[in-house]
């Protein structure tokens, strides 16, 4: 079962026997625990990606035409899996997404080392950490990295259908980070099954924290209920997948 903030609040408050509260502001204590909470949501959240943070997202263009292969991620971007781009030459003609192979930066800097000398269309684009990179421009992009978790850049863009890489044309699927709001009423981004973890791991916290005591009976509970999370957080799909030695490799 989901819960506010508040109601964890009160539980967690009547274990440790403290003054009763009824909003998160009315002791210091309660703000304590509050603070305690959302540093145990965020090592949940952290320490696994969440299948209901996954999604389908787009990626901003990088807001200046010096920077043309430059795409700018959301700040609340965890991770991205995917990364497509439309390739279709007109406004008319049917959309035409490929998806973009990801090299590590490494790789990346020696593909478009390598690829420059051998074509004519390229020009210079210089990253913000000031590194120039040369860019193909008379084609679609094919490979993708990022140098700083802020930008995704990429090898090509096609300049005589854009003057640079477009939001309207990605399409990303990413895993995110979730907003927390120190309300009252305010209902952590978890699945309901989560929420005992949630709950045992900052009660254990709490207790060590404020009254400088262990508690065992919600340290085994929060150690039980991260194992059972391990193994099933999903609601719509999948659960466990194991390797499958057979299936054909990416590029």
């Amino acid at each position: 079962m989901k819960m506010s903030l508040i109601e964890m609040v009160i539980d967690i408050a009547n274990d440790m026997d403290t003054d009763p509260v009824n909003a998160i502001t009315d002791t210091d204590e309660a703000m304590q625990i509050a603070q305690i909470i959302k540093t145990s949501y965020y090592d949940i959240i952290s320490n696994r990606n969440w299948s209901h943070l996954k999604g389908l997202t787009q990626i901003h263009h990088s807001g200046t035409p010096d920077l043309p292969t430059h795409l700018k991620l959301p700040e609340n971007t965890k991770e991205v899996t995917y990364v497509g781009y439309d390739t279709s030459k007109t406004a008319n003609e049917v959309f035409m997404y490929k998806e973009l192979w990801y090299k590590d930066p490494e790789d990346f800097l020696r593909h478009v080392s390598t690829k420059s000398q051998n074509v004519q269309n390229k020009q210079v684009v210089t990253d913000p950490s000031g590194i120039k990179l040369i860019v193909v421009d008379n084609k679609p992009p094919t490979y993708w990295t990022s140098f700083d978790d802020q930008y995704i850049v990429c090898d090509s863009y096609d300049k005589s259908v854009d003057d640079a890489l477009q939001k309207t044309k990605t399409q990303v699927i990413a895993y995110r980070m979730p907003e927390w709001k120190m309300l009252d009423d305010f209902v952590p981004d978890l699945p309901a099954e989560a929420f005992s973890a949630l709950l045992a791991e900052a009660k254990s916290a709490a207790f060590f924290s404020l009254k400088q005591m262990a508690n065992d009976k919600a340290e085994q509970r929060a150690v039980r209920q991260q194992a059972w999370l391990s193994r099933k957080e999903w609601t719509a799909h999948g659960g466990v997948k194991y390797p499958n030695y057979g299936r054909r490799g990416r590029k």
